[in-house]
Order: C-alpha cells, then sequence, then structure tokens
C-alpha cells in the first residue's frame, strides 16, 4: 500500500490571526509554537564548535561516548537504575519528530494495524500511522485499546495539556500493551518540566523506570529530546531507548536510510548530557514566565486544565477554540487551537512559555488590561 493522502499543514490557518495579532501598537507575542527563545548554553556551544573536524561519516549508533552519556543520564536524571541499560539500548536520532513520523514504518506497522495515540495528542503520532498504511486510534483508556493494535503512544508531561503519568498509569498501559503483542513507547521530551506537586519535588517517570517493570524492557521504548531542556531545537538532538532489538531494528533501517545525527552534534549532546546545571536554569526561566501568564490567563476568564509539567498552558474559556484564538489575536497574543491536536478537545488553546520574560511579561499585562 503506498502512502495515503496528508493533511495539510495545520499551522497555516493561523496565518491570519498571526496578521491580526501583528497589528497591536506594542507588537505580537508568539506563544504557539514552543520553539525556544533562549541561547543555547555555551558550554554546548564549545563542544559543537571543537569537534567541526568532522571529515568522515558520523556513526549511526552514535559515537561511545555519546551513547555511554545517554545511558549515564538515565541512571542520573530518570532513576533507571538497576535495569541493565547499556549502550546496545540506546540510539540517538535526528530530533525527535521525525523519529515520530517514521516509527511506525520502521517498526512494520501497516495496513490493517492500529496506532494508538492519547486523545490530546501532538499530531505527529496520527502522520506516523498515516505514513505507514495504518489507522490512528485516540484513547487514554488502555481497556479500550483494540486488538489490532500494533504500536502505542503515551506522552508524558503531554502536549498540549501538560498531564503527567504516574508510575501505575505506565505499568497499566504497558500491562495492556503486552497482552495486545504491541510496541509501546512513552515519549518523555518534557519531563525535565515538572511544575505542580508531586511533580515539583520528585522526578516525573519514565516508562523505563524500574518500578513500572523492573529490567523487562521487552517491546518498550522511551523517546527524549534536548530540544526544550537545553535549547537545542535547532541541533535537531535526540534519542531512543530501551528494547534491545527494537533499538537492533532501527538501526539497521537507519543505516540502510542513511539516518545519522552530524558528528559535531553528538559532541554537543555528550557536553549537554553530562551538564545538569544549565537544566536547572531554564527550567527556572520557564517556571517564572508560567508564574506570570498563568494567574494573568485566569484573570481573564480561562480555566487552566492538567498543565502540572511540561511547556504550555492548556487553557479554556468555555467557547470554540478559534472564537478564544480570536480573542487573543486582538490582544496582539499568538497561541495554538485545541483543533489541532484532535476533535476532542475543540475549546482549548494552547498557550507556550517560550517567549522572552519581555514578552510573556506584556502578553499578561494585556490580558489583565482587557479583563479590567
Amino acid at each position: 500500500m503506498g502512502l495515503g493522502p496528508l493533511p495539510d499543514y495545520p499551522w497555516d490557518l493561523m496565518d491570519p490571526y498571526r496578521a491580526r495579532a501583528a497589528e497591536h501598537p506594542d507588537g505580537v507575542v508568539d506563544l504557539s509554537i514552543g520553539s525556544p527563545v533562549d541561547e543555547t548554553p555555551r558550554i554546548i556551544r564549545e563542544a559543537l564548535a571543537a569537534a567541526t573536524d568532522a571529515h568522515a561519516y558520523p556513526q549511526t549508533v552514535g559515537t561511545p561516548e555519546l551513547r555511554r552519556a545517554i545511558v549515564a543520564w538515565y541512571e542520573r536524571r530518570r532513576g533507571v537504575v538497576g535495569t541493565g541499560l547499556s549502550e546496545r539500548n540506546v540510539l540517538p536520532t535526528i530530533g525527535s519528530k521525525e523519529l515520530v513520523a517514521l516509527l511506525p514504518l520502521m517498526l512494520g506497522v501497516g495496513e490493517g494495524d492500529v496506532v494508538v495515540h492519547p486523545r490530546a495528542a501532538y499530531p505527529t503520532y496520527a502522520i506516523g500511522a498515516t505514513i505507514a498504511g495504518a489507522e490512528a486510534f485516540a484513547s487514554d483508556d488502555p481497556a479500550e485499546w483494540p486488538a489490532a493494535t500494533k504500536l502505542v503512544w503515551l506522552n508524558s508531561p503531554g502536549n498540549p495539556d501538560g498531564r503527567v503519568l504516574d508510575v501505575d498509569d505506565l505499568r497499566a498501559a504497558q500491562s495492556r500493551a503486552r497482552e495486545l503483542g504491541a510496541v509501546i513507547v512513552s515519549d518523555e521530551c518534557y519531563a525535565e518540566l515538572g511544575w505542580e506537586a508531586p511533580w515539583n519535588t520528585e522526578p516525573v517517570p519514565s516508562i523505563l523506570d524500574p518500578r513500572v517493570s523492573g529490567a523487562d524492557r521487552r517491546d518498550t521504548l522511551a523517546v527524549y529530546s534536548l530540544s526544550k531542556q537545553s535549547n537545542l531545537a535547532g541541533y535537531r538532538a535526540a534519542f531512543i531507548a530501551g528494547c534491545g532489538l527494537l533499538i537492533d531494528q532501527l538501526t539497521t533501517v537507519r543505516k540502510h536510510a542513511g539516518l545519522m545525527l552530524p558528528a559535531p552534534l553528538q559532541a554537543a549532546m555528550v557536553a549537554a548530557l553530562a551538564d545538569d546545571a544549565h537544566v536547572a536554569a531554564q527550567k527556572a526561566r520557564y517556571r517564572a514566565r508560567r508564574d506570570v501568564l498563568k494567574p494573568a490567563l485566569e484573570a481573564a476568564g480561562f480555566r487552566i486544565d492538567h498543565s502540572e509539567a511540561g511547556l504550555y498552558l492548556w487553557a479554556t474559556e468555555g467557547r470554540d477554540a478559534w472564537e478564544s484564538i480570536g480573542r487573543l489575536a486582538d490582544l496582539g497574543i499568538v497561541a495554538g487551537p485545541g483543533h489541532f491536536y484532535g476533535v476532542h478537545f475543540p475549546q482549548h488553546v494552547r498557550l507556550s512559555l517560550t517567549a522572552t520574560d519581555e514578552r510573556v511579561a506584556s502578553a499578561a499585562r494585556r490580558l489583565t488590561d482587557a479583563t479590567a
């Protein structure tokens, strides 16, 4: 079966609202896409610069230094200790979006198969199913997952809703996936950004956490990106970890397809993964912006749902999202409509924390002034 028709790129629908917002006398505040605005840490840029004599082809599997750094990071930051996770169980990728889009295809998912993803979901999960010729199915309840399920996507903390799956949630999802003979993959790209209890004091759990399934990584994978925690969106720096047999399969496909992370970027990732200080500093920036934006939205009549972790505020004022997008555009603020994240949340909008302190403060003033 060939590639089916893909939908139009949804963000193109935002062009009139962007133009409307740009007319605001104090300029636009773009809280839509979630692209980092803060500088890439110097320690990472210096590592990149030192590795630019990259005359040979890079290794698809990553350098030994990078693979060791990923394993050490899982132990130190994600609590994946005592499970036997090794260099064989990790693989760098060219950002996480290409992986999400191509993973069903690379795993042999196809016509007649089902790919499960969250109800409020990053659109690329469904696009990946379409590319593979499979059917996408939105559900947060493992009991609903159909017998034809071959791949399950979890996303914790969620994009767009900031929902966190605890250890019990992860364990239940993995158990159901195994009943169905499906691969389960947890997209954990925002895991360093926990805001509300208990995630303000304890780490967001990974599906590779030993409390989920001990050392049994069978048909289980976790995805992580350095785009948000390290301001490396422009570097396309990410990785996948888990079941060694699946990592072997993905490595073979990626070798044949020439999907390899450039060598200087691999060196930059080693530096990023080894340094926790810049991650804490970036989290503090996002926390400060959230502390300004969230109460302003609430005062302006929005209810914030979930959003206990992650990079976004998932908000509703009880009317169609496009109406809310228009209201915000009149204030010079650009957000994302819930329609972009599935059919289940037509009254929500997503606002990112990726704007400068000054722009976030301006958005908060506009919301407050409009309410007054």
